[in-house]
């Protein structure tokens, strides 16, 4: 039996404990430095989250502007509240490099951004393992025992602090007869694609991940 949460509640909680989270993180591993962003849940191939900058404008103040830090519920599966916690964390060390220090092209990993995760206490690696490239186009990282996002983290997780949504397993959902395609968007042209939902599409004219859409089909 399914039962059903109200939206408006599982929106706050869910939301409000991201917002929460890096409001905590910030202070502890960033010295409150990093600007308030706009926290999403992404479903973008091939990727934990991503950092996007200078992404959204107020509707009614045009001069106000934020960057977005996505994070993609797919990926949420099997694995424990302060990993997730460490893909924030991962995408917070982008925000500081855009800020305050010199970002490379888009989606590179650099010796800056690497230095700055190694700081915090998150160790990058391109397989997610000791002895992996700490810079390049496709990073991922593993957790520091001991280091200063451990301890941050375990801190928080002390707290009562929880995740509670993450997304159900493709062969969980339901599927309308005939619908197996899904709509895919270039999320710097804006090109569409339609593909099989468990593709991994790349645009070809700006080389980014293009992004699975929720429309229904899927």
């Amino acid at each position: 039996m399914i039962v059903w949460a109200g939206t408006q509640q599982i929106t706050r909680e869910e939301y409000a404990g991201f917002d929460g989270a890096y409001a905590w993180l910030n202070h502890k591993l960033f010295g409150g430095e990093l600007p308030p962003c706009l926290i999403t849940l992404q479903r973008k191939a091939r990727s934990h989250g991503y950092f996007a900058n200078d992404r959204f404008g107020h509707r009614s103040d045009e001069e106000q502007r934020t960057d977005e830090l996505a994070l993609n519920p797919d990926t949420f599966l099997g694995r424990s509240d302060k990993d997730i916690l460490s893909t924030l964390v991962h995408e917070m060390c982008h925000c500081w490099q855009q800020h305050f220090g010199k970002p490379s092209r888009t989606g590179y990993h650099n010796t800056q951004w690497a230095a700055k995760m190694i700081e915090v206490g998150l160790m990058p690696s391109d397989t997610g393992l000791e002895g992996g490239k700490q810079t390049g186009q496709r990073m991922t990282h593993y957790i520091v025992e001991g280091g200063a996002f451990e301890v941050a983290a375990d801190e928080l997780l002390a707290a009562d602090f929880r995740l509670n949504w993450q997304s159900v397993a493709w062969g969980e959902r339901t599927r309308p007869k005939g619908k197996n395609k899904v709509k895919y968007t270039c999320p710097a042209c804006r090109q569409n694609a339609w593909a099989k939902p468990e593709a991994s599409l790349v645009c070809g004219a700006c080389e980014e991940d293009m992004e699975a859409q929720d429309n229904g089909l899927g």
